[in-house]
């Protein structure tokens, strides 16, 4: 029996299967844009672990800054200062629009929290506003709540009743958003791109109507910014790119390049209605997780990797539409920095092309049911990328 073997049926007696049937590999280590599985196989990642590990693997300042924090202290608790927490919350205020930030351990947890002081907002102006519209076929968590506010039906049937209080209405549609609102309308939550929806682009003028028509009617504008924040679309915040100021963003994902962290930032006006005792978390900003927030704040805000972003993103767009004018099944490449979706007709199963550029060393993702969806490491380099296009140009050829 050989080691994945081993791996595979420990897993099938033990885990809950909540995934699935999983992609037939176990990794063992990294270097930068390369994981090595357990047979020391190398495979070049173009998912990054799902928009988490912007700093690709062994990243040297980024290790050396979490070694240098484990020989210290991991955790204490909120109950007494923190100053990596205190640093990392400095980093993400002074450099955005927000005032005010609260540290948790995912991003279902930070749209959570959005949506408590949301609510909690409008409690203490006394107005019984909670409502909060949503797009369809977006994704902001599987808690009960954040499932509630995720626009796509067959996440909710298993666990119903949801909790209330939320209206979906059609993505990159301002009007659509403007009829849904009523007296009980506390706030719009939209993520910028929808990732788990199928790299769906809202676009400039969508959010800036949106902007404007939650000022017109005094409810708050939410950005779930969990897989687009942090540097993945070419600026440090995704809302950067369609000058807009939300009122509260939602963080997670790259934030702790592989070390679970999420944040929500707000505007201090609303961030005013949380007093003490109305929200926590144990694990919450932690000394380890905030040190690995700093670290990615660091490398961001100091060297050149946003613009490489930007440039290389638009090199992976620009190479993969190629792809796209080539094979008529190929319906669209779309996306934004190093956030990029390629629509494929319904008679393809992307899955099986996951698992075809697996065989063949390349780790890429899916969504949107019918869509390849391309997250990765934001080093990534254009030597990288022209050997992803070879690979499916070469699969391409067989479909």
């Amino acid at each position: 029996m050989s080691k994945l073997e081993q791996i595979q049926n420990l897993d099938n007696s033990y885990f809950m299967n909540t995934f699935g049937p999983r992609f037939p590999v176990a990794f063992e280590s990294g270097e930068g844009c390369t994981l090595y599985d357990i047979d020391c196989k190398a495979y070049t990642d173009f998912f990054a672990g799902i928009a988490v590990n912007l700093l690709g693997y062994a990243h040297p300042r980024f290790t050396a800054a979490l070694h240098t924090q484990i020989d210290k202290l991991i955790h204490t608790s909120s109950l007494y200062y923190i100053e990596p927490q205190a640093k990392l919350a400095e980093a993400l205020v002074t450099n955005s629009c927000l005032d005010r930030v609260f540290f948790t351990n995912s991003g279902a947890e930070a749209n959570e929290g959005a949506i408590k002081m949301a609510r909690k907002y409008f409690f203490e102006k006394g107005e019984s506003r909670y409502e909060i519209i949503t797009a369809k076929q977006s994704f902001h968590g599987r808690t009960l709540a954040t499932l509630a506010a995720t626009g796509q039906s067959k996440y909710h049937v298993p666990f119903e009743p949801l909790p209330t209080g939320f209206v979906m209405v059609d993505y990159a549609d301002a009007s659509a958003v403007e009829n849904a609102i009523n007296e009980k309308t506390c706030a719009v939550m939209v993520e910028t791109i929808q990732g788990e929806g199928g790299v769906i682009l809202g676009g400039k003028e969508y959010l800036q109507e949106l902007e404007t028509i939650c000022k017109k009617h005094g409810i708050l504008l939410i950005l779930d910014e969990v897989q687009t924040g942090i540097g993945r679309t070419g600026h440090l915040f995704s809302y950067q790119n369609y000058g807009i100021e939300p009122d509260i963003i939602t963080l997670a994902k790259a934030l702790g390049n592989g070390v679970p962290i999420g944040a929500f930032l707000a505007k201090q006006h609303v961030a005013d209605c949380f007093k003490p005792g109305d929200h926590g978390s144990t694990y919450g900003g932690n000394y380890l997780a905030c040190a690995a927030g700093l670290a990615v704040m660091d490398e961001l805000l100091n060297t050149d990797l946003l613009e490489h972003v930007k440039q290389v993103g638009q090199y992976l767009l620009s190479e993969l539409s190629k792809l796209g004018e080539k094979y008529p099944f190929v319906l669209e490449v779309r996306g934004e920095g190093l956030m990029i979706g390629m629509q494929l007709s319904e008679e393809l199963l992307p899955k099986d092309i996951c698992n075809l550029a697996l065989e063949k060393g390349f780790v890429v993702g899916l969504s949107g049911g019918n869509t390849l969806r391309f997250l990765p490491p934001l080093i990534i380099q254009k030597e990288h990328i022209d050997a992803l296009v070879i690979c499916l140009d070469e699969m391409f050829k067989t479909l």
